[in-house]
């Protein structure tokens, strides 16, 4: 039992490994998101290189390379601003080149000021938006320079703002690209009305496209929150298409009811189709190795001469707001990856969610979750803490069948598990509590990853990011304390290599978790104390009955 435990608490080991490294990789060594002043347009570098249009049977092939650099956008510069997004669209294409999110500032230091900037259009590289409309004739797609009839707009009093842009033909084609945002949500509408007054049928689609560079990152990661392209369709509601993917393997598939993304740590971005009935083409392309695009083409449109109609899609650009993404599409709340423990992750957080909505504070929800998993486990805990008081009791006989028996293995192993038989001891009933907390660790350690509500979100006191180390390590140090006093609860392995491994644990897993977000750190202190009590408890019954059975009787 002993060598079962030490193997188990190893493994924790090297998961805190793993998940250290991953966290360094979040926080540590990623490169800094860009911060711009909501008040100063982004700038824009020149370059003489095409942007990539995608090919369709309505479309004059014309893909072009792109460089990484920032894309030469030759329009002017709509300022859009709503309670939620601070929009920049250039007129040419109707490009969305720039959106920061005005709810998430960059860091709770007041010295790091400056909101998170999920797309933009930067020397370094760029995150954009692109579309328009593809045909045979005439063409108003991303590379079109439209004109717009303000340059600025403010969401007042109104539930909703309007962009219009227009561009004419000179055989009389009329486009009016319509954007339309609302307050209080990440989610906006494109559409355009294409007024056909030529003496000829139009027959066309609209296209939507997320092109980016790819982020710059070091080091290697084992556990990580994904970065790159998701496509869903009904047999499968998230499916994820890496940035090698895109490089080796060109997507071109026609889906109803789908979505497509681009995902990073806690923000993303989506293209959802006006319509759940028709199929929509999806396709990715990776234009001169140099960034990576994925988008989605309507249905053809087909328009009499004289005519006029409108064709709509839709983009989101924002946090993972997992309450608020269902209503925009099936499956859309599922960019929120929790990984290989998404099964035991989503229902805690429905628990802390539903816990905040109560107490107000993501701390105490964490604290209130924690002792609600700890009576939902009670029993199973009690049974694994009992076997170790039972070995505990029992332990200065296993160390005379140590003694007797140190030559002969066979024979030492034969005496041990006789004893066990004869007190009814399960020597494998201590490994419960650690096998239980371990999934629960890692379930919880990816809400707090990748759930944007608990970014930057205050506890008490010193604490006021749970997503982040705690800044004066009180967190760890009491962790390292209270798995210091489990293990004096707990009975010594009778190696004495492993007995000495066992007593520096605390200090290693202490060295651990300074660098954890203090929410994870939080639950695994009021775990490790709810914990210690109930052992005690067990342990401090099982020795008065058993010292009651050796008095004699009256």
């Amino acid at each position: 039992m002993e060598t079962t435990r030490f193997i188990l608490l190893i493994a924790l080991g090297l998961v805190l490994t793993m998940i250290w490294q991953a966290w360094q990789e979040d926080y540590g060594m990623m490169a800094p998101v860009e911060v711009v002043d909501s008040s100063v347009p982004s700038p824009v570098v020149e370059n003489d290189e095409s942007l990539p249009v995608p090919q369709s049977e309505t479309l004059n092939n014309n893909v072009a390379p792109i460089a990484a650099e920032a894309q030469t956008l030759n329009g002017k510069v709509i300022r859009v601003k709503t309670d939620v997004l601070d929009i920049e669209i250039n007129t040419q294409g109707g490009t969305v080149q720039r959106a920061a999110l005005l709810n998430y500032p960059l860091s709770k230091k007041k010295e790091e000021k400056g909101k998170v900037v999920l797309l933009n259009n930067e020397s370094n590289g760029f995150y954009l938006i692109q579309g328009g409309l593809l045909s045979k004739s005439d063409l108003a797609n991303h590379k079109t320079i439209f004109n717009a009839e303000k340059e600025a707009y403010q969401l007042g009093a109104d539930d909703s703002i309007s962009v219009p842009l227009l561009w004419e033909s000179e055989n009389g084609l009329k486009i009016i690209k319509t954007f339309t945002f609302y307050k209080g949500q990440y989610i906006a509408d494109i559409s355009y009305k294409i007024e056909n007054n030529t003496n000829e049928g139009w027959a066309g689609s609209a296209y939507a496209q997320i092109n980016r560079t790819e982020p710059t990152e070091a080091g290697s990661r084992f556990i990580y929150t994904y970065t790159g392209a998701v496509i869903s369709t009904p047999e499968k509601r998230y499916d994820k298409i890496d940035f090698g993917e895109i490089e080796d393997d060109k997507l071109s598939v026609d889906i109803t009811d789908g979505w497509v993304a681009m995902l990073q740590h806690y923000f993303f971005t989506a293209l959802i189709p006006g319509s759940k009935e028709e199929p929509y083409h999806y396709y990715t392309l990776n234009p001169d190795q140099k960034s990576y695009v994925i988008g989605a083409i309507t249905p053809t449109k087909s328009i009499p001469a004289g005519a006029s109609d409108k064709i709509s899609h839709r983009f989101y650009v924002g946090p993972k707001l997992q309450k608020e993404l269902p209503q925009y599409a099936d499956g859309l709340e599922l960019t929120v990856d929790y990984g290989i423990f998404w099964f035991l992750a989503e229902p805690v957080f429905w628990l802390l969610d539903h816990i905040h909505d109560v107490v107000k504070n993501w701390g105490w929800s964490i604290v209130l979750v924690t002792l609600l998993l700890k009576l939902l486990f009670f029993k199973l805990s009690a049974a694994g803490y009992r076997s170790m008081a039972n070995m505990r009791r029992v332990q200065p006989r296993l160390l005379s069948i140590r003694d007797r028996h140190k030559d002969d293995r066979a024979k030492l192993n034969q005496a041990m598990m006789a004893l066990y038989k004869e007190e009814k001891i399960n020597p494998l009933g201590g490994c419960f509590p650690i096998l239980i907390q371990i999934p629960v660790f890692i379930s919880l350690y990816w809400v707090l990853l990748e759930s944007v509500e608990l970014r930057q979100a205050d506890f008490i006191l010193w604490i006021h990011d749970l997503s982040a180390a705690d800044p004066y390590f009180v967190l760890p140090l009491l962790m390292g304390i209270t798995m210091f006093v489990q293990q004096k609860l707990n009975p010594a392995p009778m190696d004495p290599v492993q007995a000495k491994v066992m007593s520096v644990l605390p200090v290693v897993f202490t060295v651990f978790f300074a660098f954890f977000p203090s929410g994870l750190v939080l639950y695994w202190v009021v775990n490790n104390t709810l914990s210690i009590a109930q052992q005690w408890v067990i342990t401090r019954n099982i020795e008065r009955d058993s010292a009651n059975k050796k008095l004699p009787n009256k």
